[in-house]
């Protein structure tokens, strides 16, 4: 299958995935009239509730569904393209209105907007599906050198840059004092000199003193030596495995972040754990829809001052907005928690990193 392909799909997927948060009663399947591609039912299907009017009072689910190969194709492209109506009221909100919409989904109005969950996963999946579109990937035909390798090309190049200077030595000492050219062969040797002291300070600080115990013996610490190994002996697939696993460990951002709101409104007791969840899922979702856009513009030859101005100033103005109207905050307090925040980001992504690095060694 192409890469455009598994894209598609994944998008598919990502979208019926997201959409499937119910709770439904199944029940075992029986011969129901059908009417023109519809069901003539008068019990619900799911449920087995008597119908009192379109939808099911009990579980929800629409009465008298389609069941055509139409009406699949329908739920199909609607389940992975649109998730539902819901969508359009709640991108704008998510995009202008940040603050808005989180503050009004946490005191309770869920029917109306897309919930959080559900639009970080389709968000995450897409950039996914995008991403194998564009050839957005970790190359898979990196070759590291082992340190065997690496301390063997030091070792030529010392004895190479060795050679060169005794030669610079030979020639600067057969000249004569009042030899014009004298100048640049002191200046030769003293380069080669430099280059050579470079040489020794690279392998000292690459393996320590004692080279070949470096080398056999590594940390002495088993799980690190490990990685190491596995990082050497095939980086290519550790990159991939590094990129493949922050997809499927995103959502580990959200209970990393949680704690990091929660400082910063430790004093204030209405705000729960809850409500930071909520910010910080949609928050992740709105980054991720910012991340393809800035992909796409790249791709298709986007002046660089438009994505640059959008990498640069939309993550930002966008937190600053959503704490807002999220927590209700004034300009000065919202900007204070925004900076503060920003140094939070940069710690969560870091102890991101090396759970996913922590990961790809297992």
């Amino acid at each position: 299958m192409s890469e455009f392909g598994e894209a598609i799909g994944t998008a598919a997927e990502g979208g019926l995935f997201a959409r499937a948060f119910g709770n439904a009663k199944p029940r075992p399947p029986g011969e129901t009239p059908l009417d023109k591609g519809h069901f003539a039912e008068h019990n619900c299907l799911n449920c087995g509730t008597a119908l009192v009017g379109a939808h099911c009072h009990e579980c929800g689910q629409m009465a008298h569904l389609h069941r055509t190969l139409g009406a699949f194709v329908h739920d199909l492209l609607h389940g992975a393209l649109h998730l539902d109506g819901k969508t359009w009221r709640t991108l704008p909100k998510l995009i202008f209105k940040p603050g808005e919409l989180t503050r009004r989904y946490i005191e309770g109005e869920r029917a109306r907007f897309v919930s959080p969950m559900a639009l970080f996963l389709f968000s995450i999946f897409l950039m996914f599906a995008v991403f194998q579109a564009l050839g957005v990937s970790a190359p898979t035909d990196i070759k590291a050198d082992t340190p065997v390798e690496v301390k063997n090309t030091l070792d030529k190049a010392k004895v190479d840059a060795g050679a060169e200077l005794s030669a610079a030595k030979s020639r600067l000492d057969a000249m004569a004092p009042d030899d014009p050219g004298r100048a640049d062969a002191e200046k030769k040797v003293a380069d080669l000199e430099a280059t050579q002291n470079a040489l020794e300070t690279t392998e000292a600080y690459a393996f320590g003193r004692d080279v070949d115990t470096a080398i056999e013996n590594g940390s002495g610490i088993a799980f690190i030596d490990n990685g190491v190994r596995k990082w050497r002996e095939n980086p290519g697939l550790m990159l991939y495995k590094l990129q493949a696993n922050s997809y499927k460990f995103s959502w580990l951002l959200i209970p990393l972040s949680v704690p990091f709101m929660w400082l910063l409104f430790i004093w204030k007791r209405r705000f729960r754990a809850y409500d930071h969840a909520i910010f910080v899922t949609y928050s992740i979702a709105f980054m991720s829809l910012l991340f393809v856009l800035i992909s796409i513009l790249v791709k298709v030859g986007a002046p660089e001052w438009l994505w640059g101005l959008a990498i640069v100033f939309a993550p930002p103005i966008h937190l600053y907005k959503q704490l807002r109207g999220a927590y209700g905050l004034g300009r000065f307090s919202a900007t204070w928690r925004l900076l503060v925040l920003s140094v939070f980001i940069i710690l969560i992504l870091l102890l991101f990193l090396q759970l996913l690095l922590a990961l790809g060694t297992v």
